[in-house]
């Protein structure tokens, strides 16, 4: 299986639930990218990534579940998926702000200012555009019941306007273990029966491979 995770924001692709993906999919080739805190940015080059490396499915979390479900065309899930980051005053303010992972460009901060808020209106007016039937069918939302971030009946209100498939959990705003094991992982293994069953499995040793019984 081919992962891509889309983490949220001020966060890194070096998060802890990255770590925990590449815990629980052993065998799973994660891919986490460092997500511009522009959309301007961030939403193209998200488009090059996914295109280029095809993958099996995209999970995202809250800035991340929004730029996730914009990718038309495979598989995914987004989580407390922020669909109006623009209107998320205490998150989206201006200033320097400081990342709360590690990134790989070993930036720590970054600025948000007036453009960016401009960029994440702008956005979110044409982030539902160009949505087809067999689209519809390949986004499935989780809303936790006590996000107190992104406001879930309306946030899944949102998501039930244009995808099919939306579903409840008991847990907040973040994605953490508990979610991962009881509510994630089984969407996973229901999605994708087969390429779940070799994830899950430990990854066979360097030394191992090739050798025929």
């Amino acid at each position: 299986m081919k992962l891509i995770y889309f983490h949220g924001f001020a966060s890194s692709g070096a998060s802890g639930t990255v770590d925990l993906l590449r815990r629980l999919l052993p065998s799973a080739e994660v891919i986490a990218p460092d997500i511009s805190m522009d959309p301007a940015e961030a939403l193209p080059e998200l488009k090059v990534l996914v295109e280029n490396e095809q993958p099996d499915l995209i999970i995202g979390t809250s800035m991340g579940g929004m730029y996730a479900a914009q990718m038309h065309g495979y598989l995914r899930i987004c989580v407390n998926p922020a669909f109006h980051m623009s209107a998320l005053s205490r998150v989206l303010k201006t200033g320097t702000h400081r990342y709360l992972n590690g990134r790989k460009d070993r930036v720590r901060e970054f600025q948000i200012t007036r453009d960016t808020l401009r960029h994440y209106a702008d956005m979110e007016r044409s982030q539902f555009d160009g949505i087809t039937d067999q689209d519809r069918e390949l986004c499935h939302g989780l809303f936790g019941t006590k996000d107190d971030t992104v406001n879930p009946a309306n946030a899944r209100g949102i998501f039930l306007k244009h995808y099919a498939h939306a579903a409840q959990f008991d847990g907040g705003h973040q994605l953490n273990e508990q979610v991962l094991r009881r509510t994630v992982l089984p969407l996973v293994a229901r999605l994708l029966p087969e390429a779940y069953a070799e994830a899950v499995k430990p990854p066979v040793p360097d030394y191992m491979k090739g050798i025929k019984y």
